[in-house]
């Protein structure tokens, strides 16, 4: 059965009850006596601190701070309108910096001569990815705030995915496209020597370790690049980008949120089949702890122009509806508890469930006391501009 899109006064509706009804602190949520008992393989999360903070690292310039502009012609028959896109990311930039004009509010952030890395989530295909409205804006504001083309990356884990889902060169001209897992021209993982391209990309000097070993058969292993109980982050986020702007999309992960920092966590670090059963939670927040992730990301933009609620973070098109939202953040914690209220109320609303489970909120709670945002919602400021 085909949903009907939120409308303007719906979606603003959730937002208002989900900011009531789920201001709850998830660092005051008890465990379940089962989570009490379960005991945590042990993983490196120390080694994160060795190395110094800088000013701007997360949550970045403005912690607890989360704009959010809605648009009720941000998306016309399931298809995003970059017109739109680009009238509320301006909107959001320029809100989130407290500057008046775009140029300005971009330079809060970026300069000329970084390197920009534009972090997408293209896993779930072409019915679920970051939208090139959004990714076209993004590169549009940068560019016309004096960012060059050649300094701006587009990047994720899986080259296939970016290809399929249409961020290619001839989309973006001028602008490089990057990912840690990539095939020849012949469509093989491996090179003449029988080692993985990604073996190149990947940096061993920078890495998550784990107590979880991830054993993978012939199929699997080109999507993990390595097994073990190492998850090497790529070189892209050590070696290729200065800075990088996150442009997840809002989707659920059971009665969870997978956004910034799952987005973040999971996209940046080879070996990750090991990491979902036991160490979701503990990947999510602590990957982002990691000097490449942490001192690098300044913005976190929430493509929520269209989205799901349920079934995610694969695409199941019965759960994918229009939003018709961006969420702009230096802090991804906040976005991500912004994220949850959203999908939480909207799956409250759908029978889904029938309350707010905080139970589900564990990474975020591990990413405050990490120093990486703010996770209890009564601390967060919530801008909301309506926009039609």
């Amino acid at each position: 059965m085909k949903r009907k899109p939120l409308s303007r006064r719906q979606f603003v509706s959730i937002i208002s009850a989900g900011s009531a009804l789920l201001a709850v602190n998830p660092l005051a949520a008890r465990p379940s006596a089962r989570s009490r008992q379960e005991s945590k393989p042990a993983t490196n999360i120390a080694d994160a601190a060795k190395t110094p903070r800088k000013p701007g690292s997360m949550p970045g310039k403005f912690p607890g701070k989360v704009v959010m502009t809605a648009n009720s012609r941000s998306v016309v028959n399931d298809e995003p309108v970059e017109a739109e896109a680009y009238l509320m990311l301006q909107t959001a930039i320029t809100r989130l910096s407290g500057k008046k004009d775009l140029k300005s509010a971009w330079r809060t952030f970026v300069k000329p001569g970084e390197k920009i890395g534009l972090k997408v989530n293209p896993v779930a295909g072409k019915l679920l990815s970051t939208s090139h409205a959004v990714v076209k804006s993004v590169v549009r504001q940068l560019t016309e705030s004096g960012i060059k083309k050649e300094d701006i990356i587009i990047w994720d884990r899986r080259m296939p995915d970016l290809k399929d889902t249409g961020f290619t060169s001839e989309n973006y001209p001028g602008i490089k496209i990057l990912a840690t897992e990539v095939q020849d021209e012949n469509g093989s993982f491996v090179d003449a020597s029988g080692k993985f391209h990604s073996e190149k990309i990947i940096d061993r000097d920078w890495y998550y370790w784990a107590d979880e070993e991830g054993v993978y058969d012939a199929e699997t292993m080109p999507y993990m690049v390595n097994g073990g109980k190492y998850s090497y982050f790529t070189g892209i986020v050590t070696k290729e980008v200065d800075k990088i702007i996150n442009i997840p999309i809002l989707k659920n992960a059971g009665g969870s949120v997978t956004n910034a920092m799952k987005n973040l966590a999971f996209g940046s670090i080879s070996n990750t089949g090991r990491l979902h059963t036991h160490l979701w939670n503990e990947t999510c927040a602590e990957v982002c702890a990691f000097s490449p992730i942490r001192d690098k990301v300044v913005l976190n933009i929430c493509d929520a122009l269209r989205g799901c609620f349920n079934g995610g973070p694969a695409a199941n098109p019965q759960f994918i509806c229009n939003y018709n939202a961006l969420l702009v953040s230096t802090d991804p914690v906040a976005m991500d508890r912004i994220g949850y209220d959203i999908i939480a109320a909207k799956r409250i609303r759908e029978g889904i469930q029938k309350a707010p489970a905080p139970e589900s909120l564990k990474f975020l709670a591990m990413g405050t006391s990490l120093g990486l945002g703010v996770s209890d919602r009564t601390k967060i400021a919530l801008d909301t501009v309506d926009l039609g």
